[in-house]
């Protein structure tokens, strides 16, 4: 695994944001760091809201060459210009979304701590999976996804994974020779300065 490159970055929306600080916040951080990926991760159902995050989010992240995912909302997707969709379900719905969106669009799939879900996403078209949390998080019901996880699919299957949710320093060190992508979040939009944070976990993984 000596010569892997090392993980890319996948952002992730908060799931409540005020546009009118948030995209401050966004830009200090694409400013700052290259992202692979961003995800728009709102936990509202309004479909308003949705809409002007989306708006605002896309622009910015497109004017720095970042590709946007949102979750779930497939229709969405398609209708606000972007550039796939996230999944939550694990393998269920990725053949009707690469369906729907196309053979262009970005199709991932969450797969919680599921080996069998996860490689029955990547053969029904996912363009990556992600399995999470990797810490246990007061959201969580305790499960997490294991190191041993990450290796093995690692070394034996081609679609890139994403390790996501709790992470930390020591996780980003102990993850990095074994994940495509780290999909960060909370970890650093709960802080004063994100890109002090973000900062701190690319310095773990550059140090792994």
């Amino acid at each position: 695994m000596a010569d892997k490159e090392e993980p890319q970055l996948y952002l992730i929306t908060p799931p409540e944001l005020d546009l009118s600080t948030f995209s401050e916040k966004l830009k200090s951080v694409l400013d700052a760091t290259e992202i692979a990926c961003l995800r728009l991760s709102l936990a509202t159902r309004d479909e308003d809201k949705i809409l002007r995050a989306a708006d605002a989010v896309r622009e910015i992240a497109h004017s720095y060459d970042v590709a946007t995912v949102i979750d779930t909302h497939v229709v969405l997707a398609q209708r606000l210009g972007l550039d796939g969709v996230h999944l939550t379900d694990g393998a269920r719905s990725v053949r009707t979304a690469r369906k729907e969106l196309g053979d262009d669009a970005i199709v991932g799939s969450y797969c919680a701590q599921s080996r069998h879900d996860g490689m029955n996403a990547g053969e029904a078209g996912a363009d990556y999976v992600s399995f999470g949390p990797v810490s246990e998080t007061a959201l969580g019901d305790g499960a997490m996804a294991e190191f041993e996880l990450f290796e093995w699919w690692s070394s034996m299957i081609e679609v890139p994974v994403v390790a996501e949710g709790g992470l930390t320093a020591d996780i980003v060190r102990q993850l990095t020779p074994v994940t495509d992508f780290f999909g960060i979040g909370e970890e650093i939009w709960g802080e004063e300065d994100p890109v002090a944070a973000l900062k701190a976990l690319t310095d773990a993984m550059a140090g792994a």
